[in-house]
């Protein structure tokens, strides 16, 4: 039982899923996620969240473990259908995953905040964890590639599998966005704040430009709140994603070192990977707290494991907050 009792995540895609469920095994109501919302999009007329509904379908227990999103068990009806009508179906929805984006979309119209909508769903299928969308403004990442231009990112991602070589990136609207109440709510009142191990481009990024986020965190961590990232790299190589292209075509080091620069002077801890254990020096070099550990998370009891080495790591980091406090 950790003696953290409210903890923040930050995370989009599949690894900060992942991570989120395994701290949920441990904290249960006590975890609030903050998610990306710039890979949001619309298709066929419906609101989509993707990485809302990553998470909401890991931390439901009933996300498609072999894809890493979408539901298990699913059909594919209507997608087959809209290709008989002509329809681009190049981002698939499945026949039960559409009712998620159905009463979103039918409830954003009647004027209900994407946060309140957010939450009912969570609730209806059982999540603990308060997952929170990182602002209730329109926010969409964009990519600019060597080969296609700028593109909006299901584009990149899904279309066209990540292959064009990403040059910039920038999210539209993100000026004129705020955090929810919800969100500073949450980050005033953590005792940790963990930085998942999710694209730091593209699910982290978004998330630390809306305004007045980034120096939410910093207040944190100025009365002593551990800010914790855990390396979506391992070897050398991103677990899913991608990451490790992203990093390299954007001029940097494609290591979990490389991350962790990247992280620098916002993060007090920094978790990586038992393969780059070598790497450890360097990043401590960078005034970062290390864990060296199995950052992999193969299965539940993975995530649970990965989980708890991240709580016992940002506990050791508690008596920062005794010494910011003098």
């Amino acid at each position: 039982m950790t003696a953290l009792n409210r903890v923040v995540v930050l995370a989009g895609g599949i690894g900060g899923a992942r991570l989120a469920g395994g701290l949920q095994e441990h904290l249960g109501a006590r975890l609030k996620v903050i998610v990306n919302v710039g890979d949001d999009l619309e298709r066929h007329g419906l609101y989509l969240c993707p990485d809302h509904d990553t998470l909401m379908y890991t931390l439901a227990g009933i996300e498609n473990t072999e894809a890493g999103w979408g539901l298990e068990e699913e059909t594919w009806s209507v997608a087959a259908q809209l290709e008989v009508y002509g329809e681009e179906t190049w981002f698939r929805l499945g026949d039960r995953d559409m009712a998620a984006h159905i009463v979103r979309t039918a409830r954003l119209k009647e004027g209900q905040r994407l946060t309140e909508i957010a939450r009912a769903l969570q609730l209806a299928l059982g999540v603990e964890a308060k997952i929170l969308p990182m602002t209730d403004d329109i926010v969409r990442t964009e990519l600019r590639t060597e080969e296609d231009g700028w593109l909006e990112f299901q584009e990149y991602y899904v279309r066209l599998r990540s292959e064009p070589t990403v040059l910039e990136t920038r999210f539209v609207g993100i000026e004129g966005s705020r955090p929810t109440p919800e969100v500073n709510v949450a980050l005033a009142e953590a005792d940790a704040i963990v930085l998942g191990p999710s694209n730091p481009f593209v699910s982290i990024g978004p998330i630390l430009d809306v305004p007045g986020l980034r120096e939410a965190i910093d207040w944190a961590k100025a009365r002593g709140v551990p800010i914790v990232a855990v390396t979506p790299i391992v070897g050398g190589h991103a677990i899913k994603g991608p990451a490790d292209r992203m990093l390299a075509s954007l001029g940097h080091d494609v290591s979990a070192a490389g991350v962790a620069r990247l992280y620098r002077g916002l993060v007090t801890g920094f978790v990586l990977d038992n393969v780059d254990a070598a790497l450890e020096p360097s990043i401590a070099e960078l005034g970062m707290a290390t864990l060296v550990t199995d950052t992999i998370m193969g299965d539940r009891a993975g995530r649970a494991r990965l989980a708890g080495d991240v709580l016992g790591f940002m506990e050791t980091l508690q008596p920062r907050r005794e010494e910011a406090g003098r």
